[in-house]
């Protein structure tokens, strides 16, 4: 990677953590325009993935997932790094007449008890679902046969100019492309093949689904915790 290609990675990443925290009240909004709106529709791939009762959101950024959840009739707890959604996340609950757990801290040392949930879901999370820390502490906190459902990537699907220039949107952010993988889809399954090696390393069996939706195409990875 050449100098400039750092630097603009660099501020990219600050871009980011800015979305997440100082500037967290248009998360939404961001995520609307980079979809074309469909973005709860990717995350809602998820729901037929998700086993309960107990459910924990992983960075659960504004808050739409908990409300679903419990909506749904599962009992359901949230985690995130920033307090910024964390407060977003809390509004959204209130003004739905919710009631559900928010907690704040990193996912590499969550604050729960082992074998607490069924379920842990994590919608766009950013790189930190694929560090060793982050997946053992899943795997102490999922009880056995639980599972992690993770929804990493969505694809809108067709060939016309607005999909382009968003699929060029990804790229120069570093959410697609990887230097030494030459097309599309085969960088989509490199990043996949090196999931599935740590997930299993971590103690997980990991399953690849790809959910058709009109004008997109959801990736949703479940991994199922092994036993023993």
């Amino acid at each position: 990677m050449s100098v400039l290609e750092y630097l603009w990675f660099q501020l990219v990443s600050i871009g980011f953590y800015l979305l997440y925290h100082q500037l967290a009240p248009t998360y939404d909004m961001v995520s609307w325009l980079v979809s074309f709106g469909k973005w709860r529709e990717w995350q809602l791939a998820a729901l037929p993935f998700i086993q309960g009762p107990d459910v924990l959101d992983l960075a659960h950024g504004p808050g739409h997932m908990l409300i679903t959840l419990q909506r749904g009739g599962y009992q359901v707890t949230g985690i995130d790094l920033s307090p910024q959604m964390g407060r977003l996340a809390m509004q959204k609950i209130r003004a739905d007449r919710g009631s559900i757990s928010i907690l704040q801290a990193p996912a590499q040392k969550l604050p729960i008890a082992s074998a607490s949930f069924d379920t842990v879901l994590a919608t766009f999370p950013t790189e930190f679902i694929a560090e060793q820390a982050t997946l053992a502490e899943i795997h102490r906190v999922l009880r056995p046969n639980g599972r992690l459902v993770i929804v990493p990537q969505a694809n809108l699907t067709g060939d016309t100019i607005p999909v382009r220039l968003l699929e060029t949107l990804y790229k120069i952010t570093g959410q697609r492309n990887i230097p030494e993988v030459e097309n599309e889809l085969n960088s989509q399954n490199h990043l996949l093949q090196i999931m599935e090696k740590r997930f299993s390393e971590a103690g997980f069996e990991v399953r690849i689904e790809r959910v058709a939706q009109p004008g997109s195409e959801v990736i949703v990875v479940v991994a199922y915790r092994k036993n023993g």
